[in-house]
């Protein structure tokens, strides 16, 4: 009777477990393999996400389109890497050819911590659940040797419904106020590199370089969930926590963001990360490696 009653008990504590477990959003990286497959469904929208149309012109993954980065990131002059307005994004989806049932694929050219990015702004957009990264990138799809091409397919502009969701931008005051009183519900998620972080943090900050959740930076692939919940757990972030990444200008941190929400946990952007911090009159920084 003891032995049962322990099993019972033991069942209650995985299932307990399990539920408290974020849910693993598997439909936010796609395989080069079932990008092939996919290819030519009539709503997937393929996203080259580059600084420069050379870049593009050069040979890309067949039938993608052009997203230059600049249509995605705001200079304001005071900070130098935020979201445009909404209406520009909407503008430039809607000259993309992007429709509301459509299914977008990104991928870039410089680093996956720039693909990132614009996911984070479609999922800023209300468009994140339609959106997807192409595990390993370009670099992966040309280490498989597969079908390059050097033609700008013809696009039919569109029209796109947005639904802007605030919550996933953090601001200012919303991080000034979990650093003055510390939250155990909220965490902040430093994406930058230890010798960055140690030159100066955000008190309480967790650090977590981006390039870590990567299996190679020559072939960007996210290593596998079970890995990548261990090194988040390891840090803190335990199931049910909320996150906040930055970095220095939101970029690295959108890679950080991306991976959170893709382990499902709750998670925001800084946008004006480091940068703005630093600028902001009696912001306190943390040197070292302590938390705080």
């Amino acid at each position: 009777m003891r032995l049962v009653r322990l099993l019972f008990a033991l069942l209650l504590a995985s299932t307990a477990f399990a539920q408290d477990a974020p849910k693993l959003r598997t439909d936010m990286l796609v395989s080069t393999d079932w990008l092939a497959e996919h290819i030519n469904d009539p709503n997937l929208i393929v996203l080259q996400f580059a600084r420069y149309f050379g870049e593009y012109s050069r040979g890309h993954i067949p039938g993608a389109r052009f997203l230059a980065t600049n249509k995605f990131i705001s200079d304001n002059q005071e900070l130098t890497f935020e979201l445009p307005p909404v209406a520009d994004l909407q503008k430039t989806l809607e000259a993309l050819g992007v429709t509301d049932k459509s299914r977008i694929i990104l991928y870039g050219t410089q680093s996956p911590a720039t693909t990132t990015r614009a996911y984070f702004t479609l999922d800023y957009l209300g468009l994140g659940d339609r959106a997807a990264i192409l595990d390993g990138g370009i670099e992966k799809w040309k280490a498989e040797k597969r079908a390059i091409s050097t033609e700008t397919p013809k696009i039919t502009p569109s029209k796109l419904t947005v639904h802007p969701r605030p919550e996933v931008v953090a601001k200012y005051e919303d991080v000034r106020k979990l650093t003055d009183s510390a939250d155990p519900t909220t965490l902040l998620l430093d994406a930058r590199p230890m010798q960055r972080y140690t030159s100066g943090h955000l008190a309480g900050a967790t650090d977590l370089f981006w390039v870590d959740t990567l299996s190679s930076r020559e072939v960007p692939t996210w290593k596998s969930p079970d890995e990548l919940r261990r090194m988040f757990e390891a840090a803190g972030f335990k199931p049910g926590t909320k996150i906040i990444t930055y970095c220095e200008v939101g970029q690295q941190a959108s890679h950080a963001y991306f991976t959170a929400r893709y382990l499902g946990y709750d998670v925001a952007l800084y946008d004006g990360s480091f940068d703005e911090w630093t600028s902001s009159k009696d912001a306190p920084v943390t040197k070292g490696e302590a938390k705080r």
